[in-house]
């Protein structure tokens, strides 16, 4: 915008009509900005922390806003300074967060003299975690809803130099959906356990499920299950909408001691069929349909095409008498009443098991066209919850609310963050892009709203959640994809200028290893703190590690082996060669590949630049680089080769889906007429929400003398056609 280059004292009363003010506004708007300007005598944080609290409001013009920041800004030196500050903690607010109270509490007997204040002590509390994990660990677990049934031998045990991971807690045992499901502290059988709304409900109440509710639903579950003779460690398959049925559906398998193996809903019917095989699923609950965006997309018919074994549909209406089902196949109704065989079936007494016995099955997309299938531990959710403890201050009374999927890691954090913490999880079954979702938001009362920077993007265009009373919240949470500055500047507006704190982590880590807390300040698009007990490196490319004094860096990051919570296996694929092999050794451990690129600011602020590897992030979903160039080989007589490579747009954000070609010799087709081709193969034979903006063709691609893709070349070369063609629209 225009106004960005002005420093803030050049703002004038014109300057903010232009930006959407009306002249009586304007003028008060004016009088308080000099005050401001006088007071904080232009500390640029301190006159913009007074601005955004004082003067900025949610339904206010986003370009005055914008006007604010940027000018407040206008000569700030991130070189030097870092990125500029979004978000200020006050004293209060730092002492009265998780972290907080544990530096107020602890601070001085596990930093020593080097304690100073909660604002001031994070970065010396981080440090000591990652050295002393098993100190860190246990006061953050005092804090939780778990139950163990037995004690662990030791903490870490690093005797097998074969495992650079180490076992963690070797010995203890429990059930995570036990303790998820029991009351601690303030939690009572009465307490709200999910509020929940499905879409079409807008003139309805919020519905609430109570703890004792659920778990005696989840019980019948596990009931149901035994009598249909699934046995401890039978992996049983999910591929629904994250609603009150599938949360329900998880724990109930959880408790049974089987593993759910979880599939996004938006998955076409030979990805279900993939993931089914790899996770030898025995079953799998559904839906009959999907109702979303005013839609009726089908679920049910998609399974069954990619030949399922046993289906329990649940309707999604709540239904029944309409469904035609396939041979074998059962409804809901017709499950649960399985459970009758049992005296008490709301009862069920947890399975418990090794800590290092399988939860659940997630799915990452890899290099080699097939989906890496993850097995987690007890120890993953154990993590995401201390994670969710810590960085996203999960505490009871919040109200979590974050439209995800159980295929995605994010629906276990969010699940953990709520359960395990004392909180209440929020469900919205339906479209997350309109303003009945943040209606949902408003009516729900939700404080920890979590979110995907391209849902963020949405919102922002088209304005839907104007006139919406999004004060409630306390802190945005935003992972998935890379963020913009703009993004989150709109995102923490609207809810009168709350942190965003943003996260970064992986389905095979458990949680987040990169995010912000709030005992300190945070920019926006940006990280503020390695995740508690984390040890990062970021490497140059020859895989050298930049020294940790050296704040002005960029490149891979590589993670410290030693990590709770992390994967140490894989089914299909060889954990060792796919994160240890050929990476460098710290202190005589290979480090763990992750395939992030980082920045890494003064100040110790962090910003994502993407994937090194054949990976990318697509609108918050994983997905890999050879399994849409499969796809797209085979889209149009006329292609001899495709290259599919993931570019941030010019102002940051999310990533857009490039295809590269090369054409065989005779043909001349246009790029919209191959992006028509490709994006139609891409929707129906891998996922409907991915989009390939735009196609580049070449005579041919750059290659090593070994003659393999160099795809950091392909995506500058891209990203550089790409862009000219846009300014030259302009």
């Amino acid at each position: 915008m225009e106004e960005e280059g002005l420093s803030i004292d050049l703002v004038t009363k014109q300057h903010l009509l232009k930006a959407g003010l009306s002249p009586p506004e304007a003028d008060v708007f004016f009088d308080q900005l000099r005050v401001i300007l006088f007071e904080t005598l232009q500390s640029k944080p301190r006159t913009w922390q007074r601005i955004s609290q004082e003067l900025l409001q949610p339904e206010q013009p986003f370009p005055l806003h914008q006007l604010m920041y940027y000018s407040t800004y206008r000569d700030w030196d991130t070189t030097t300074l870092g990125p500029p500050l979004g978000w200020i903690p006050t004293p209060e607010i730092a002492r009265q967060s998780n972290l907080g109270r544990l530096l107020e509490r602890k601070g001085q007997d596990i930093l020593g003299e080097k304690y100073r204040s909660p604002t001031e002590s994070l970065p010396e509390l981080q440090r000591w975690s990652a050295e002393y994990p098993e100190k860190y660990f246990p006061l953050v677990w005092n804090t939780q809803s778990l139950v163990f049934h037995q004690q662990p031998r030791c903490f870490l045990d690093t005797s097998n130099e074969a495992d650079p991971g180490g076992v963690w807690v070797p010995g203890a045992s429990l059930n995570v959906a036990e303790s998820c499901l029991t009351t601690k502290g303030s939690k009572n059988d009465s307490s709200i356990a999910i509020l929940y709304r499905n879409e079409g409900e807008d003139g309805s109440p919020v519905s609430k499920v109570t703890l004792s509710q659920l778990r005696a639903n989840a019980s019948r579950v596990a009931n149901a299950l035994d009598a249909l003779g699934f046995k401890r460690g039978d992996a049983i398959a999910i591929d629904m909408p994250m609603n009150v049925h599938a949360v329900t559906v998880y724990l109930g398998i959880i408790l049974a001691g089987c593993i759910a193996a979880c599939i996004p809903d938006s998955f076409v019917a030979n990805e279900i069929a993939v993931r089914i095989r790899i996770s030898k699923s025995k079953a799998i609950f559904t839906q009959d349909i999907i109702r979303r965006g005013g839609k009726e997309l089908p679920l049910y018919s998609r399974v069954v095409e990619a030949r399922a074994p046993l289906v329990i549909v649940i309707p999604s209406d709540g239904k029944s008498s309409c469904l035609r089902l396939r041979g074998g196949d059962m409804v809901w109704r017709e499950f649960v009443t399985r459970a009758e065989h049992v005296s008490r079936p709301d009862e069920y007494k947890a399975v418990v098991q090794s800590i290092d016995s399988h939860t659940n099955i997630l799915f990452s997309s890899g290099t080699t066209g097939e989906p890496k299938a993850i097995p987690w531990t007890q120890h993953a959710p154990l993590r995401c919850a201390a994670d969710a403890w810590a960085h996203l201050d999960a505490r009871e009374g919040d109200i979590i609310c974050w439209p995800t999927n159980l295929g995605w890691v994010v629906g276990h954090l969010v699940l953990y963050a709520a359960f395990l913490n004392g909180a209440t999880l929020a469900l919205f079954n339906g479209s997350p892009l309109d303003q009945e979702f943040g209606k949902f938001v408003q009516d729900a009362n939700i404080s920890i709203l979590g979110t995907v920077p391209s849902l963020v993007k949405t919102w922002k265009t088209s304005g839907c959640m104007a006139n919406l009373d999004w004060s409630r919240i306390r802190i945005f949470s935003s992972t998935g994809e890379s963020s913009s500055v703009d993004d989150d500047l709109w995102l923490s507006a609207r809810g009168g200028y709350k942190p965003v704190l943003e996260c970064c982590g992986g389905t095979e880590l458990g949680s987040m290893y990169l995010a912000g807390s709030l005992v300190q300040p945070q920019a926006f698009a940006t990280f503020s703190t390695l995740g508690m007990t984390i040890k990062a490196f970021i490497l140059d490319y020859s895989s050298n590690s930049y020294r940790p004094d050296e704040a002005a860096c960029t490149g891979e990051v590589a993670l410290h082996p030693h990590i709770f919570g992390a994967s140490s296996t894989l089914l299909n694929a060889d954990h060792y060669e796919v994160y240890f092999q050929g990476m460098p050794f710290f202190n005589g451990k290979p480090l763990r590949r992750h395939g992030d690129i980082f920045q890494r600011f003064h100040g110790a602020f962090y910003k994502a630049y993407g994937r090194s590897d054949d990976t990318m992030n697509l609108g918050g979903i994983k997905a890999s680089a050879v399994e849409i160039e499969q796809i797209c080989n085979k889209a149009h007589d006329s292609v001899q080769e495709t290259a599919a490579v993931a570019v941030q747009p010019p102002g940051g954000g999310p990533d857009e889906l490039l295809i590269a070609a090369v054409l065989k010799p005779g043909f001349n087709l246009s790029t919209k007429e191959l992006q028509k081709f490709f994006h139609s193969s891409v929707v129906s034979n891998l996922n409907p929400l991915f989009k390939v903006k735009a196609v580049v063709v070449f005579p041919e691609f750059p290659r090593t003398p070994s003659n393999k893709l160099l795809r950091r070349v392909l995506r500058v070369e891209c990203a550089k056609i790409v862009n000219s063609k846009q300014r030259s629209r302009l």
